[in-house]
């Protein structure tokens, strides 16, 4: 059976057994040979019990869970006058950058896999801005353990359910969640290991905020016509 095969064959099961006979708030996307399903936040736990436990849908594996910050998407802050080669872009082309409204500014992303059926799916769930959580699926894939912690830990998600959520990265004392975008690039605090107190000591922050200028690949001129000078020389030694 081709891509093309699966994934129709997919959506078909999708719309049947998710769409239509549970939640019709949910919307299915296929773009790029890849299906995406977004489901409220609210209905998200029980939508995941069906993908796994359905042997229409077989999903019995949780590969990926992450966290998403939508807060100034697709803008640049690398795009430099001086630099017009965009490729060193962090952000995507987009004619306005886009400005999430409050309650869909974070999103929690599960990659699930169906070994049985061969076949994959990614589901999304956005999240309110003051107050993002969501039902842990820890109780379904035990792998979305530590997938969960890192993103509480670097987002700030609230896994409701999750049987041990603390952070997983950085200090237990750590302030704030470092993958936000509102998060200084510099950080909040300094720490160091003192030698006359014997312990780590945190301190403020004494360098600079700054922004990398990309490096530009302009045309190098050791070549003529795409030639290297080297097969020119070899070429002429003959």
């Amino acid at each position: 059976m081709s891509l093309e095969e699966r994934l129709d064959d997919l959506e078909e099961r999708i719309e049947e057994h998710i769409l239509d006979e549970l939640c019709e708030e949910c919307a299915l996307v296929r773009e790029r040979d890849e299906l995406t399903l977004t489901v409220p936040r609210d209905r998200l736990l029980e939508v995941m019990g069906l993908l796994r436990r359905k042997a229409a849908l077989g999903f019995d594996q949780c590969i990926d869970v992450c966290g998403v910050d939508y807060a100034a998407w697709k803008r640049s802050e690398w795009q430099v006058e001086e630099a017009p080669n965009t490729g060193f872009s962090r952000g995507a082309e987009r004619d306005e950058p886009l400005s999430p409204k409050p309650q869909s500014r974070f999103a929690v992303v599960y990659h699930l896999l169906s070994l049985t059926n061969n076949w994959r799916l990614r589901v999304k769930t956005f999240l309110d801005e003051e107050f993002p959580a969501v039902d842990s699926v820890v109780g379904l894939w035990k792998s979305a353990d530590w997938f969960e912690r890192e993103a509480f830990d670097l987002f700030g998600i609230l896994f409701k359910g999750h049987p041990d959520l603390r952070r997983i990265l950085t200090d237990y004392g750590f302030v704030g969640h470092p993958l936000r975008k509102d998060f200084p690039l510099i950080g909040q605090v300094e720490m160091r290991y003192d030698q006359e107190l014997g312990r780590v000591v945190y301190e403020p922050v004494s360098i600079e905020p700054r922004v990398n200028i990309p490096r530009v690949v302009r045309d190098d001129c050791r070549y003529t016509d795409g030639v290297a000078p080297r097969a020119e020389e070899e070429e002429a030694d003959g």
